[in-house]
């Protein structure tokens, strides 16, 4: 017994650019394509900046940017001691411990400040 085949679709005779609509649509699907797929780089920025909020002057002289590192690093003991000061003892003990890496950190900087030559 043979099966009866269905008769195959029948094509939609429609352009896809018939209404105003679909050519809009057909040009943002081509965009976004062209985007992800094909070239990327023509949409990206040509140059990536740093983000500017903690980026350290490239102008400033080595012995100035040691000199605010060794200061901030000092602060940032201070700090560490002062709230250290105020935990329980398992947690002083800890804090104590990061603020002695700081001081060390501190006593690097300012050994590197020591063997900058300054250039007037």
């Amino acid at each position: 017994m043979k099966k009866p085949t269905p008769n195959p679709p029948e094509a939609d005779e429609t352009s896809p650019y018939e209404s105003p609509d679909s050519k809009k649509f057909h040009e943002a699907a081509e965009r976004a394509l062209d985007h992800y797929l094909i070239r990327p780089s023509m949409f990206a920025p040509a140059v990536q900046e740093p983000e500017p909020m903690y980026l350290a002057n490239p102008k400033y002289n080595t012995e100035s940017l040691l000199a605010n590192a060794s200061e901030t690093l000092g602060s940032a003991t201070e700090m560490l001691n002062n709230f250290a000061a105020t935990l329980d003892s398992s947690h002083r003990k800890t804090a104590l411990g990061i603020a002695q890496v700081v001081m060390v950190a501190e006593l690097a900087v300012n050994q590197a400040l020591d063997h900058v030559e300054i250039n007037d």
